[in-house]
């Protein structure tokens, strides 16, 4: 498995750096290595047109084009990518592809839609490991709420005439599913990093790639020259763009009142509130040793099927830079949201204290917390204890030539400026 396990609690990565494949992941790079895979655009946007059912209306009134060719660019520059890795990033390209083009056409129909408010969000804001993604799904418990799940993610806006068959199942989630289990089935350790089954809440920054304008490509290819790009564009407008997409879903399914997260918001807090001014901010901080550790981790563990060769300098150097210029960002921009209408939440006051911070933060957002929604609450924290995929037992030395001082002693501006107890 890549791993070595002991109980649940217990695993640790005697490969990580070295990997030695499973039987079923030696076979899958064998079958998809026979074939290079080819990213011509038109043919990516040819094969959305079809899935779509619809015209070939990309809304490319603000340089959608150019975006599109400098986020191919970005993928093609990554020469150690695995034809397997490059197979799946085309994929997501032409679902990309698929969903605007089906986005443009509802707008088309039913322009009424970009009329919705999207009233009052709760909005979760911190790093990866820094407990974003247990609050949110806690919060996303409250049934007068509406929160993004995984499937939903990733097929936004049905295909034309596609709908649930006689089993009433979605064919998007059946998708999600097949897909979380063919993962499972390669990649097993994967839930105990980060387990995105069809129902787990997903960050909406996945919407905002329908204008291909957001930070998600980091996590799939080694790509700076995006990096770069993206911090060039002005989020403003593409944030406009990802809450048409919110006011779409909402049309779709209800309700009105989001729930959202996302580690990208740490350094587009301008945009975030000029798009969402009514909102409502909880910001999550944890020692940035975690953060990087757990990404660095992560990727490196992906990297043995993504990847022609894993190398743990790399990976050390491009996320504790990228970790840092997120907090930098969250540091130099934290005021811009208003402390009456936000609270901060340092990791080490989440576990077992959940239901006070959630009373402050519906206080913020003038929200009444009444008992049934407490109850339900309770249900979630204790069907959803930390740690119940089991835990990885990290060793930055090992993997990556650094002790956790050392790193840690990178984020010093980031101790100064929040609660965070250094692990």
């Amino acid at each position: 498995m890549g791993a070595a396990v002991g109980d649940v609690d217990d695993i640790d990565f005697d490969d990580l750096t070295s990997p030695r494949l499973t039987e079923v992941q030696r076979q899958i790079l064998e079958f998809t290595e026979a074939r290079r895979v080819d990213f011509d655009i038109d043919a990516m946007l040819a094969e959305a047109i079809e899935r779509a059912g619809v015209g070939a209306d990309l809304d490319d009134t603000d340089g959608f084009g150019d975006r599109l060719s400098a986020h191919v660019a970005a993928i093609e520059a990554d020469d150690g990518l695995t034809q397997l890795a490059r197979s799946s990033l085309r994929q997501r390209v032409v679902r990309l592809l698929r969903n605007r083009l089906s986005l443009t056409d509802l707008l088309k129909r039913y322009p009424e839609i970009e009329s919705i408010a999207i009233e009052k969000p709760l909005i979760v804001v911190g790093m990866p490991r820094s407990g974003t993604t247990h609050l949110v799904n806690l919060l996303a418990a409250d049934p007068r709420r509406r929160a993004l799940p995984y499937w939903e993610s990733q097929e936004p806006i049905p295909a034309r005439g596609e709908g649930p068959g006689v089993c009433g199942i979605d064919p998007r989630y059946a998708r999600a599913k097949a897909e979380h289990d063919a993962l499972m089935a390669s990649a097993p350790v994967v839930a105990a990093m980060h387990d995105r089954f069809p129902e787990a809440i997903e960050e909406e920054v996945e919407l905002l790639d329908l204008d291909l304008a957001g930070y998600v490509l980091e996590w799939h290819a080694r790509v700076p020259d995006w990096r770069d790009y993206y911090l060039g564009l002005d989020q403003t407008r593409h944030y406009a763009y990802m809450k048409k997409v919110l006011q779409a879903l909402t049309f779709l399914r209800g309700p009105r009142t989001w729930i959202l997260k996302s580690p990208q918001h740490c350094e587009q807090l301008g945009p975030l509130m000029a798009t969402f001014p009514d909102a409502t901010v909880a910001f999550t901080h944890r020692d940035p040793v975690a953060v990087v550790q757990s990404a660095v981790t992560m990727m490196a563990y992906s990297d043995r099927l993504r990847r022609t060769s894993i190398d743990p300098d790399w990976l050390l150097d491009y996320w504790s830079d990228r970790v840092h210029r997120l907090l930098s960002a969250c540091v130099r921009d934290r005021d811009l949201v208003p402390a009456e209408r936000s609270i901060d939440i340092g990791f080490h006051d989440l576990n077992g204290n959940e239901i006070p911070l959630l009373e402050r933060l519906y206080e913020r957002g003038e929200v009444e917390l009444t008992p049934q929604v407490r109850a339900c609450f309770r249900r979630y924290l204790d069907g959803n204890p930390r740690g119940k995929h089991g835990r990885i037992r990290y060793d930055l030395r090992r993997h990556f030539g650094i002790t956790a001082d050392e790193l840690r002693g990178r984020f010093g501006f980031y101790f100064e400026r929040f609660d965070v107890r250094p692990e």
